[in-house]
């Protein structure tokens, strides 16, 4: 049995995961969980899925299986600031602000990530654009290129030990700064809340201790409660740190808990999810699985939000 029977945080090959939103489904099921939250990145949520060579509804395909599925989103937000991604549920998914958002993201990572990979060639590392595209026998389009793809072909080329370790390497390298244009996480969190959905911010620790915000910097816990106080409804509390590119000392533990104590009182949702990716299908070291982190099906069954968007 998973360790948190309710994943709200969980990527597919319509993003940088690797299984389809049906295997996605029917993994969680054979893992015994009971709530997944499919949340890829910067773009909305499949509302059908392939089975058996047809498509079927996709809440039709997961009550099938025993499994109640949120449909989702996670953007990521601020140019300057790494790892501000704010996950949205329940919104309404053909208003024309996802539109406008999927085209503004897809020309801002290609024309950053090529340069990245351009730059890392420079300094000696035998990388491609077209190695990227391949993504290790999982071929991806330029339009779903995610940057963490680019880590995992430096891992795999022997440039880091892993992605998190090249990820680490990257951000340590001004040359390898090489922003790409990212929405405010005010202005997401305004829009998700004004399509009506419900915002929450994913693995808080990820963002660094001290950061510019607005020409200021400040605290990690002052700029989210900055967040909080533009409407954010959530935060991630229990996260797989111990398996991504965290640098700091807290234990995933220590960190949840200091996530409730922080923030616990200002926002009316602490959430969780393992941000699986199903990298063991490509052989990534120390892969992080569904249902390793998340919430209790007594706190999702009890929170008045998430019961909110069930079935959007």
């Amino acid at each position: 049995m998973p360790d948190y029977p309710c994943d709200l945080h969980l990527h597919t090959n319509r993003s940088d995961g690797v299984d389809s939103p049906a295997e996605l489904i029917d993994r969680a099921a054979a893992l015994g969980l009971a709530v997944v939250g499919i949340t890829d990145h910067d773009i909305r949520p499949p509302d059908r899925v392939m089975a058996g060579g047809r498509e079927v509804p996709l809440h039709d395909y997961a009550a099938a299986a025993g499994v109640v599925v949120l449909r989702g989103i996670e953007v990521s937000c601020e140019t300057g600031i790494e790892d501000v991604h704010i996950i949205g549920f329940g919104c309404e998914w053909g208003d024309s602000y996802f539109d406008d958002l999927e085209a503004a993201v897809v020309r801002s990572k290609k024309d950053s990530y090529v340069k990245l990979v351009d730059a890392l060639r420079k300094d000696g590392m035998a990388l491609t654009w077209d190695d990227v595209l391949r993504n290790n026998g999982h071929p991806i389009s330029e339009d779903a290129v995610q940057k963490k793809m680019i880590f995992e072909l430096m891992a795999r080329k022997g440039y880091a030990a892993t992605w998190a370790e090249a990820k680490r390497l990257v951000n340590a390298t001004p040359a390898y700064h090489i922003p790409r244009e990212k929405p405010a996480a005010l202005s997401v969190i305004r829009a998700i809340r004004e399509t009506g959905g419900i915002s929450i911010l994913a693995h808080p620790y990820l963002i660094d201790d001290n950061v510019d915000f607005d020409g200021r910097v400040m605290p990690r816990a002052e700029f989210i409660h900055l967040l909080i106080g533009a409407g954010l409804d959530g935060i991630e509390g229990v996260y797989t740190y111990d398996k991504t590119s965290y640098g700091g000392v807290m234990t995933k533990g220590a960190i949840a808990r200091e996530v409730v104590a922080l923030f616990g009182g200002a926002v009316r949702i602490v959430s969780g999810g393992s941000d699986y990716h199903g990298d063991q299908r490509k052989g990534v070291a120390n892969p992080r699985e569904m249902g390793e982190a998340g919430i209790s099906l007594g706190y999702f069954r009890g929170n008045e939000l998430l019961q909110r968007v069930v079935g959007t």
